[in-house]
């Protein structure tokens, strides 16, 4: 069975979007790890990698994604595991979760060398499961190629096979190409593909948003999957904010606070995406009920209106388990710009 390490020199390149993508055109049976979580997410009294929730959930896995992680936590890691028990760990856990599988993507944490110093980074893993390696690669041109320099520097004094280079979220593909593939080229670098940007990606969901907070959904269940564009803070009466032309649009999620129901309702009356209801301030019922019958999501958060709007606009949009239409995207983005029988051979 074939084992292939996929990492990133930045946090954000697009991991995750990758093995999706990939799995959605294989018809391989693959399995995924990511040995050291990074991303935590807490549902149903469980604690899971929120990347391997997202994975595993494209692949149809039948394993749990909590048993996919390791650990969380720098110090509980040092404190648990030397590195020949930390090697033997990512063994046993790739032994239970690669049963019946033809494929292992195992995902590193946010970058290549997170989880050096307990012994869990991108080429600690190759090592211990004779693992190929894939790096994502991402940001701006110049920036990209100066990783991939630093990149052939690394791999010249490492063992690890290199089964290519993929570089995500280019603006202009046709640009970069002619700029700079030549350059890879020199390095001798494989390159399996390069996605362009799809604005779609980066937005996120209701789903990803109630995950976030840890939110309690009050209404609007179905309409989760939606996903928005602009955001707008509800902290001017109703009638004010109904002159805002931006407040009209579609796909905006609105911050307010859970006593306005002026506000709240204005927001329902206008193709709103989602609301976050601050303060732990329940609404009435009959907005509670408007609500759920256009399948706007009530989302009721702890934070008060300024901590909730910081949190969201802070924010880096990730890859839900429910993100059905974003993986769709990434299977097309993937079989289009992706050199997906290079890999396989």
């Amino acid at each position: 069975m074939r084992n292939i390490v996929v990492t990133s020199y930045r946090k954000d390149a697009g991991k995750t979007s990758l093995i999706v993508g990939l799995a959605k055109n294989s018809a391989l049976k693959i399995g995924y790890l990511k040995p050291f979580g990074d991303r935590l997410l807490y549902r149903k009294k469980r604690l899971w990698d929120f990347d391997a929730a997202a994975a595993t959930a494209a692949m149809g896995a039948e394993e749990s994604p909590e048993t996919m992680s390791i650990g969380f936590d720098h110090s509980k890691l040092r404190f648990m595991y030397d590195k020949e028990s930390i090697a033997q760990k990512v063994r046993e856990i790739a032994e239970i979760n690669s049963k019946d599988k033809d494929l292992m993507f195992i995902e590193s944490g946010t970058e290549l060398t997170r989880g050096l110093s307990v012994n869990l980074d991108a080429l600690s893993l190759c090592d211990y499961l004779d693992a190929e390696l894939i790096i994502v690669m991402s940001g701006s041109p110049d920036q990209i190629c100066d990783d991939a320099y630093s990149l052939k520097k690394l791999l010249d004094k490492s063992s690890v096979k290199l089964a290519g280079i993929v570089f995500n979220k280019v603006r202009d593909v046709e640009d970069f190409k002619t700029v700079y593939m030549e350059h890879y080229e020199s390095l001798e670098l494989p390159v399996l593909g390069v996605i362009p940007n799809d604005e779609t990606l980066t937005r996120p969901s209701m789903q990803f948003i109630a995950d976030l907070f840890f939110a309690k959904v009050l209404a609007g269940d179905k309409g989760l999957g939606n996903m928005y564009k602009d955001i707008f803070v509800g902290a001017m009466s109703a009638d004010a904010v109904l002159r805002v032309q931006r407040f009209n649009k579609e796909s905006k999620l609105v911050i307010t606070s859970g006593d306005r129901s002026d506000m709240i309702l204005a927001a329902l009356d206008t193709h709103t995406s989602g609301i976050i209801l601050t303060n732990n301030i329940l609404p009435p019922s009959n907005i509670i009920a408007k609500a759920s019958a256009a399948e706007v999501p009530l989302l009721l958060v702890a934070q008060d209106t300024f901590q909730a709007a910081k949190k969201v606009d802070e924010l880096i949009p990730l890859l839900s388990k429910d993100d059905e239409e974003k993986m769709e995207i990434l299977k097309q983005l993937i079989a289009e710009n992706v050199d997906i029988a290079g890999l396989a051979s």
